[in-house]
């Protein structure tokens, strides 16, 4: 099985031509360019292995000529075996050149099907095109300044969705919440729960579920992630969740809440110290906030040894960074870091803040603020 669900070393290169990230010793810095362009075109493989469901296919270890799985899976075969060739050379898929057939090993299945919900590294390769689709438009603000719209990022919110349904969701129960002394008791007594930010509402909905006395709402700026969560809530029946547009910039909340969450939200806002203001100020004595943000530092040199440092960095410059300047706001980006998120923190009236980091998420700190 994959451990955590991200690497905790750098890629190194394999005899199938997969990419080395960080450069081996003595070896010259073309051999490492080579190398990172072929990780880039992987990278796509493995979304549209993701996409498609060939992965999960193929996560049963039988091998299966390329007529087999499209018949399966209902796909081209002439796609499908280009796509298992270039799996089969990055070495990922394994080939027969007797039997013409294909297989995933075991223990790459591990790591690439949804069968894995919190090892599936399949997931995070969307981030890739998705976020290609805007490099015309970003290098349009390299020259003018300014950033894009959340609305420009056709499935983004499909994907954070996804990732915090690897990440936060499946141990929002049993690791997340427990961080906050006497928080799972109160949430089964019912209390009022905000979360900002809250696209989809994967973790909602878990709340929502699971403490049916609690009230929740959750306020996003983007409409139509907004409506994915309405629709989950109402086959679902949850009458104690409703789902509100709005900019958090703008809250007017006193004392309305017991509960105030934000999963990998604050650093995209565009006034970040105004909304965690806000925030404070809606909490009613003895609540607490707990705030969920990259594990970054705001100085690069601490980042160098990050296990996802150039993606996180990619991410930030192509849309957190880009989204808050596109509003006119401070644009922080992902790796504003914890350091900074801390000061914010106190700035906005946080006195009590511990922070934690879980050992299954490398990508993640965990703040608990009262």
């Amino acid at each position: 099985m994959c451990s955590n669900h991200l690497p905790t070393a750098p890629v190194t290169s394999t005899s199938g031509g997969t990419a080395t990230l960080a450069p081996a010793e003595g070896q010259p810095f073309s051999e490492r360019l080579l190398g990172l362009l072929n990780a880039g075109a992987t990278t796509l493989l493995l979304s549209v292995g993701h996409r498609s469901g060939l992965f999960d296919h193929l996560a049963d270890g039988e091998a299966r000529t390329s007529g087999e799985l499209a018949h399966q899976t209902g796909l081209n075969e002439r796609y499908v075996r280009e796509w298992l060739n270039g799996m089969t050379v990055a070495d990922i898929v394994r080939h027969d050149p007797v039997t013409r057939r294909y297989h995933l090993p075991v223990e790459h299945a591990a790591c690439l099907c949804r069968r894995s919900p919190s090892d599936n590294l399949a997931a995070f390769a969307q981030y890739i095109p998705l976020l290609g689709a805007v490099e015309d438009r970003i290098l349009g603000c390299f020259k003018t300044g300014g950033g894009l719209r959340y609305a420009d990022y056709g499935r983004f919110h499909e994907v954070m969705a996804e990732d915090s349904g690897q990440g936060v969701v499946p141990a929002l129960l049993s690791h997340i919440l427990p961080l906050a002394d006497g928080l799972i008791r109160r949430l089964e007594r019912g209390i009022d729960v905000l979360d900002v930010g809250c696209g989809a509402g994967r973790a909602l909905l878990v709340l929502a579920r699971h403490f049916p006395k609690s009230r929740f709402v959750g306020y996003d700026l983007c409409e139509e992630a907004l409506d994915l969560g309405r629709a989950q809530a109402t086959r679902e029946g949850l009458a104690n969740l409703r789902f509100v547009q709005c900019d958090a910039t703008k809250l007017a909340h006193h004392h309305d809440f017991d509960l105030v969450t934000a999963f990998d939200a604050i650093h995209d806002q565009k006034e970040p110290e105004l909304v965690l203001g806000h925030l404070r100020r809606a909490l009613r004595p003895g609540g607490t906030f707990l705030m969920v943000d990259i594990a970054g530092w705001s100085r690069v040199e601490q980042n160098h040894d990050h296990p996802m440092g150039p993606l996180l960095y990619t991410v930030s410059l192509f849309h957190c960074m880009s989204v808050s300047l596109g509003q006119g706001g401070r644009g922080y980006g992902a790796m504003w870091g914890q350091d900074t998120a801390q000061a914010k923190l106190a700035q906005a009236g946080f006195h009590d803040i511990a922070i934690h980091r879980l050992a299954h998420d490398p990508q993640n700190a965990y703040f608990v603020c009262r």
